[in-house]
């Protein structure tokens, strides 16, 4: 495999793992990981507008290395696609990440962990409603799974769908 400088992980859905796979990827790699999430909320979960999350991101972008867990495809297009050179697409099973994404929101919520910038999940923002986490994850998992392959069509893609595939996938890759 190609030496790998700048890596998008892109997700069908909350609790695939783009996360934890794109800080152990970076770490293995040696390169900045960044935190998208982190960079898109501010305190009292107020999202940046297109236009501000574009100014943020592209002169991280812009430099040559990096692994970013999130493509924000809604609010910066191909901006990441196409300056990474792959994309790490997690569609895992939602056997698996829905388990996960609730165990992760009750630990989060037991904790009272902090997430970004004062940020904090509620029992709201997690599982109740329309808007919540889970409910979003879901609706998310089965339109990205639809819109997903020819989105990527133009791009270096793998797309990992079992944990064992993560893994393998993983050890693959060559540190510096």
């Amino acid at each position: 495999m190609r030496r790998l400088r700048r890596v998008a992980i892109a997700s069908s859905a909350s609790g695939n793992g783009k996360t934890t796979l794109a800080r152990e990827l970076a770490a293995r790699l040696q390169l900045p990981f960044i935190d998208m999430d982190a960079l898109a909320h501010r305190a009292g979960w107020v999202e940046l507008s297109a236009d501000e999350l574009r100014a943020v991101v592209e002169p991280i972008v812009a430099s040559d290395e990096w692994v970013i867990d999130a493509i924000y495809r809604t609010k910066l297009g191909t901006l990441l696609l196409d300056r990474a050179d792959i994309i790490v697409w997690l569609d895992l099973p939602i056997r698996v990440w829905l388990p996960r994404l609730v165990r992760r929101s009750f630990r989060r919520l037991r904790t009272g962990e902090e997430l970004w910038h004062g940020n904090r999940e509620s029992w709201r923002t997690a599982f109740v409603g329309r808007d919540s986490l889970v409910v979003g994850a879901l609706r998310a998992h089965f339109s990205r799974r639809r819109r997903y392959p020819d989105y990527f069509r133009p791009y270096r893609v793998v797309r990992l769908r079992t944990p064992a595939q993560v893994r393998a996938w993983l050890e693959s890759v060559t540190p510096r």
